[in-house]
């Protein structure tokens, strides 16, 4: 006889799901050992004093600013691939352009004295400088690479940018040559009444103390028992930064124009029926995508100081790298990905105990790892019920 009684079946237990899920997967399992075997180093390394509460705070605040140069270039990745479904990459020029032609706006404004005179606004005609010059390539590179393909196979598109890309690279090579120029010393002084004992000078037999040097100023400090030296500029770059995304981010949420780009990157057709220039919307993500992109480059070249035709390569992939671990198509996965990418980059070589040399090596085993337990990014990637 059988009994009516319905027999209770026990569900798999989350550790059973977690076995599933990755234990029988190879790569998983792959990753999960080079995870917990670089776990295993960098606590021997903290537990044997290698690696200081000290070195961590420096390393910390440099990895925030480098992270925010790749959070600005990754916004414009995830934009045009939000938009178009392509990854540009000859975005990685845009930056690069923003940051060499600022470099002649702000040498002349040097060499004529205007840069010690009124530094504040030496800087922000650079940083508009810079990024009307990307602004420029970006807008060149849709009307004359992007828009005629828009049809094609989206690996047209893709081999059109890597073509962009090198061809940005070698006209920047021929018209200015490929010796690396390097941006002037500044010094931006501020809140003297504040900082009364920061870059005093005897001026006409008097002392006087000019404040905190946002820019070009390096300080020793002490704080909570740690000894620190601080650069300004790494804190400055990150506010920017930070102001810059949530500006976009505002843009793109709560404006009419931020509303059309999110119907084009749905569906194109249909937001034109709707009334939407859909032609002007993805012109308009490739200008926002250049703005930030071209700060960013003005920013990195202010506290790196060195300029070059090749300077966006290496940028421009780990921005991309960083759009990918974040979510591609993420506005807020770009900016979560280049804050850690940067972190990561500055904290992992010293943590592990490896040459700093081996930094990328570190940056793209994370995409490696990222892509293998999370496809899709941290975040996930924001597509269309069309395009998923």
């Amino acid at each position: 006889m059988v009994s009516d009684t319905p027999t209770l079946v026990s569900s798999p237990s989350r550790w059973t799901g977690f076995l599933d899920r990755n234990l029988r997967n190879p790569l998983r399992l792959v990753g999960i050992i080079l995870m917990a075997y670089l776990a295993y180093i960098a606590i021997a390394n903290i537990a044997s004093g290698q690696f200081t509460l000290e070195r961590f705070v420096r390393l910390f605040i440099f990895g925030l600013a480098q992270g925010s140069i790749y959070a600005l270039i990754a916004l414009g990745y995830t934009l045009v691939y939000g938009i178009l479904s392509m990854i540009n990459f000859a975005h990685s020029e845009v930056f690069m352009a923003g940051a060499y032609i600022g470099f002649f706006a702000i040498n002349a404004m040097d060499q004529s004295g205007f840069l010690d005179d009124q530094t504040f606004l030496a800087l922000l005609i650079t940083v508009l400088v810079g990024m009307s010059a990307s602004v420029t390539i970006a807008v060149l590179l849709e009307r004359i690479a992007y828009r005629p393909l828009r049809g094609a196979p989206r690996l047209v598109p893709l081999i059109t940018a890597i073509g962009a890309s090198i061809t940005l690279q070698q006209l920047f090579l021929r018209l200015f040559g490929s010796g690396t120029r390097v941006y002037p010393d500044v010094n931006f002084f501020v809140l003297p009444g504040i900082f009364n004992n920061l870059e005093c000078i005897e001026v006409n037999g008097a002392q006087v103390c000019r404040g905190l040097d946002l820019i070009g100023g390096r300080y020793e400090v002490e704080f909570l028992g740690l000894s620190l030296q601080i650069r300004p500029i790494y804190f400055l770059v990150f506010f920017l930064a930070v102001i810059f995304m949530a500006a976009l981010w505002f843009f793109v949420k709560r404006t009419k124009t931020g509303k059309a780009m999110r119907a084009v990157a749905e569906d194109k057709k249909t937001a034109a029926l709707m009334g939407i220039d859909v032609d002007r919307v993805i012109v308009t993500t490739f200008v926002l995508g250049a703005v930030l992109a071209g700060a960013g480059g003005v920013f990195f070249a202010l506290y790196n100081t060195q300029v070059q035709p090749f300077m966006g390569f290496f940028p421009g992939i780990k921005a991309f790298t960083a759009a990918v671990v974040g979510g591609i198509g993420n506005i807020p996965g770009a900016m979560f990905g280049g804050m850690f990418l940067g972190m990561v980059e500055s904290i992992a070589p010293s943590l592990l105990g490896i040459p700093n040399q081996l930094r990328d090596v570190i940056v793209f085993g994370m995409l490696i790892l990222v892509l293998i337990f999370r496809p899709t990014g941290i975040f996930g990637e924001v597509l269309s019920e069309k395009k998923a």
